[in-house]
């Protein structure tokens, strides 16, 4: 029966993986998958959240199945980080919230739905994006376009040329975008800019669905969620799928929640029926303990400033790697200006490098970075950024 089957392409992220693995090399460097790394190379376990494992624990009674729409409080915790605490909309009861696995199961979920709710829509993807972006929304069945992003030379926002795709857009078509720290590229939109887009997506009846994957990666907890709250602000129906692998570290937890934000009580409890409709049909109902560890460190007056903290540990570890990074390559090539790269936000950015250039570095420093040139920068560490700097260097040359 499956002598006919094709084996499928390698996952162009993951598949780098197991090529690294594979790699005798002991100096091999892996700047592919988005995992956050510590000075040491390790993901850790925030100490907030060991500290919520050990309470969840204690309180465990029982591992009977949750609602489809996951554990109650941790969608109203979401709701709060997302909207902030006494926003307007969560008194009004307007935001529809359903837990996921990962951010992945929060796009997926959004994705069945829109498929159900609008079949003819085309979802827009900024060039570039996420790969799996693309993946996610056609296997739900609906086609994907693309709005341009980056200015040529992929270091800066073509803001205009992006406006004039989005006003190509049909009414009822889907617009993703990213929150903050745009994975590839690290360029985010100003506060102006967001609110640019909401008045298009206004004009033009567009539907936006904003990947939300690196909350407190950025500048901050609250400072990464202005986009949601301007679109909310600009009384935007819209979708937000956000996830807590990056800033909890529960990346093996698969820990997320897809958010509609609604003009009303009554239509976030109809979004709230078919979100939960899309959910039972592809996984029945999300995990437990995961969500019971944000939950648990969201509502504890203890455990969450610990948690910003860490989290503030973390971006800072990363802007300093950025800093350090752009400090040794003008060492090595004076004449080259990657300074760029200060402006960007998050864990990844776009080195410059063609795809020629990253098989070089593959291929004779055993550094290994996504075709497109994208780096993780969240994986360059004190013990591998001088030779990954000679190796960029050498490549350029």
């Amino acid at each position: 029966m499956f002598e006919t089957i094709s084996a499928a392409p390698p996952d162009p992220i993951l598949g780098l993986t197991e090529a690294f693995l594979n790699d005798p090399n002991p100096e091999k460097v892996n700047l592919a998958v988005g995992v956050y790394q510590d000075d040491a190379g390790q993901t850790p376990i925030l100490e907030s959240v060991l500290r919520a494992e050990r309470l969840v624990a204690s309180r465990e009674r029982s591992k009977t199945y949750l609602g489809i729409a996951g554990l109650p409080g941790y969608a109203q915790a979401t709701q709060k980080l997302l909207a902030g605490a006494d926003h307007e909309a969560i008194r009004a009861g307007r935001l529809a919230t359903c837990q996921t696995p990962g951010g992945t199961g929060a796009l997926r979920v959004s994705a069945d739905f829109l498929a159900q709710q609008y079949p003819h829509s085309t979802v827009w993807l900024s060039r570039p994006t996420w790969p799996n972006h693309e993946g996610v929304f056609t296997a739900a069945g609906l086609p994907c376009r693309q709005y341009a992003y980056l200015a040529p030379g992929n270091r800066e926002l073509h803001f205009a040329a992006m406006t004039n795709d989005l006003n190509q857009a049909a009414p009822l078509d889907v617009v993703v975008l990213h929150a903050c720290c745009h994975n590839p590229s690290g360029v985010d939109l100003t506060p102006e800019q967001w609110r640019a887009v909401a008045q298009i997506a206004r004009e033009k009846s567009l539907i936006l669905v904003v990947d939300f994957a690196y909350q407190g990666f950025g500048d901050g907890i609250e400072e990464d969620a202005l986009a949601v709250r301007i679109l909310l602000d600009e009384q935007l129906e819209f979708f937000v799928c956000n996830s807590y692998s990056k800033n909890f570290g529960l990346y093996a937890e698969r820990v997320g929640a897809v958010t509609a934000v609604c003009a009303e009580r009554s239509s976030a409890a109809a979004v709230l029926s078919q979100l939960k409709a899309a959910a039972r049909s592809n996984y029945s109902n999300p995990p437990k303990f995961g969500a019971a560890i944000v939950d648990a460190i969201l509502e504890s007056a203890e455990l969450r400033p610990m948690w910003v903290e860490e989290v503030a540990a973390m971006r800072n570890r990363i802007h300093a790697m950025r800093r350090l990074f752009v400090a040794k390559m003008k060492d090595r090539l004076p004449e080259r200006d990657f300074s760029f790269l200060l402006d960007q936000r998050g864990m990844f950015s776009f080195s410059g490098l063609t795809p020629l250039q990253v098989d070089e570095l593959k291929t004779k420093h055993g550094i290994y970075i996504v075709g497109s040139g994208r780096i993780n920068v969240a994986a360059i560490l004190p013990s591998n950024i001088d030779r990954l700097c000679d190796a960029v260097a050498s490549v350029l040359a």
